[in-house]
């Protein structure tokens, strides 16, 4: 901070230590002075950044998580890597990712285009997104990650995908404005006065394909799920300590909440306590009231370290449900306890009026988000709608 602050900005050094592949934001390069927003240059920057940290951050994360890869018959699943869906968190990760890379040394080479001495085609399932220059920094980057297993990334894999259903509605909305400000999904990105070789981002923008992989990631997660049921059956058979304590703590929460007028719980399998029925009763003089919503808390085999999927079955519009994949977002004060998360249900969905929390994590349906939080008058037209869903959901309910 120089002596004259604030007549004179302040000096901005930015160190980094991994032989400047980190991508800076543009105000660091500028010294701490902000661009003006009306000009193009800033537009142009945060719309590549979007599509970049969508596509690497958001996409290319799951899809390797996930075991998710295309092949020239253009699914974007291979059957074979399916079952690294099933053993996600299973002890023996740390053995599949062994044996698939015996010989660090026979790793697939990382392709850079345009380096010296190498005229080495890339691989055929590149991602056609990509431009030479972003190819580069797209591959430096797994690079530097490249000594990080699966099995160190196990711990987030769980708060990853559950992250993606919650977002997933932005993800969608994100593409479909990308897709309508870049037609045909070969607009190329502009470069910025503040980027140099090799600290830069070129390539194009192809929306198009990132949302075809996005929906190949949803589709892989609802795979997922439908998979936990097999694995559940195991536990059940083998009559393990993880499925005697989800059906005593069934019993326990049923001698609670079906007593209760807001909740019923029951299961659809009897001698199954991974998949729970739940009955939401609309709270009276509310917007909700009248509602009768039916939704599934599928609880996977490897509670608490993952954890449930709670899923609207009836329609709803509200600021707390997913419009597209029906996933509720509520927050457990305790995560191993199922009690805690049915309490964090109801009161996530009931969040409303004067007690309703601001909370920028819980964009999961941005419409019914941003007529929850865009003022009185928005409000009142979320209030039509939600008491419209309760409606309904009363009518298709008797």
């Amino acid at each position: 901070m120089p002596k004259e602050y604030p007549i004179k900005s302040p000096q901005v050094r930015a160190i980094t230590t991994n032989g400047g592949r980190t991508r800076f934001n543009p105000n660091i390069y500028n010294e701490g002075k902000n661009y003006k927003k009306d000009e193009p240059n800033p537009k142009a920057y945060v719309e590549k950044i979007q599509h970049e940290t969508l596509r690497i951050a958001v996409i290319q994360r799951l899809e390797g998580l996930l075991g998710i890869t295309k092949d020239d018959t253009g699914d974007c699943l291979h059957a074979s890597k399916r079952a690294r869906i099933k053993g996600a968190f299973s002890p023996s990760a740390d053995n599949k990712v062994e044996n698939e890379y015996p010989n660090m040394s026979n790793k697939p080479a990382l392709h850079h285009s345009g380096s010296s001495g190498s005229n080495t085609p890339p691989p055929e399932d590149q991602d056609q997104s990509l431009s030479p220059d972003s190819s580069v920094h797209e591959y430096d980057a797994e690079a530097t990650f490249a000594d990080l297993d699966e099995a160190q990334w196990d711990p987030f894999a769980d708060l990853m995908k559950r992250r993606f259903l919650w977002y997933y509605d932005t993800y969608l909305r994100t593409i479909e404005q990308g897709i309508v400000q870049h037609p045909g999904g070969r607009t190329q990105f502009k470069r910025m006065e503040f980027e140099y070789p090799p600290n830069s981002m070129g390539g194009h923008f192809n929306y198009p394909q990132l949302r075809t992989r996005l929906m190949a990631i949803k589709t892989a997660l609802d795979a997922e799920q439908k998979d936990w049921t097999a694995q559940s059956l195991r536990h059940i058979k083998e009559s393990t300590q993880l499925s005697a304590q989800l059906a005593f703590q069934f019993t326990q929460s049923a001698l609670k909440w079906n007593n209760n007028s807001s909740l019923e719980i029951s299961l659809p399998d009897p001698a199954n306590p991974f998949l729970w029925h739940l009955t939401l009763f609309g709270k009276p003089m509310t917007n909700l009231d009248g509602g009768i919503f039916q939704l599934t808390l599928a609880i996977p085999p490897t509670f608490p370290d993952a954890q449930p999927r709670v899923t609207f079955q009836t329609p709803i519009i509200h600021h707390r449900v997913g419009g597209t994949t029906g996933i509720v977002v509520y927050f457990p004060k305790k995560e191993g306890e199922i009690a805690e998360h049915l309490t964090a249900i109801v009161e996530s969905i009931e969040d409303e009026g004067e007690t309703a929390r601001f909370d920028p994590r819980a964009v999961v349906n941005p419409e019914a988000f941003e007529l929850y939080w865009g003022g009185e008058e928005k409000r009142k037209v979320y209030g039509r709608k939600l008491r419209r869903s309760a409606r309904e959901s009363g009518e298709d309910g008797c």
